[in-house]
């Protein structure tokens, strides 16, 4: 599973959506064009409930894109709960689009 870190983005959910998209997108849709690709996680730092809304767009929309490889997106620190999460999904081929918040 190719993985994407992303460890800063602005305050503002519309300003994080604007930078995400100018700097991470194209790497994320490069990966995903690799005829060995089969599955991509998008890690992102935790934020505020009003990024919810870009962030499973992000992830069902570059889902949808990618078909039949599989994009989830990942929100928190490192730390148990995240690599729990990363672990699950390497092992869970039918899980895509999916927005998946880790508290610890």
């Amino acid at each position: 599973m190719l993985r994407i870190d992303v460890d800063r983005l602005p305050d503002s959910a519309l300003d994080a959506s604007i930078a995400f998209m100018a700097d991470h997108l194209q790497p994320a849709r490069r990966m995903l064009n690799d005829p060995a690709s089969t599955a991509l996680v998008i890690l992102l730092p935790p934020a505020p409930h009003d990024h919810r809304d870009w962030r499973l767009a992000l992830a069902r929309d570059l889902a949808r894109e990618a078909t039949p490889k599989r994009v989830n997106v990942v929100s928190g620190r490192e730390g148990d709960a995240r690599d729990t999460t990363l672990r699950f999904l390497a092992d869970a081929p039918g899980v895509t689009g999916q927005y998946l918040i880790c508290h610890e």
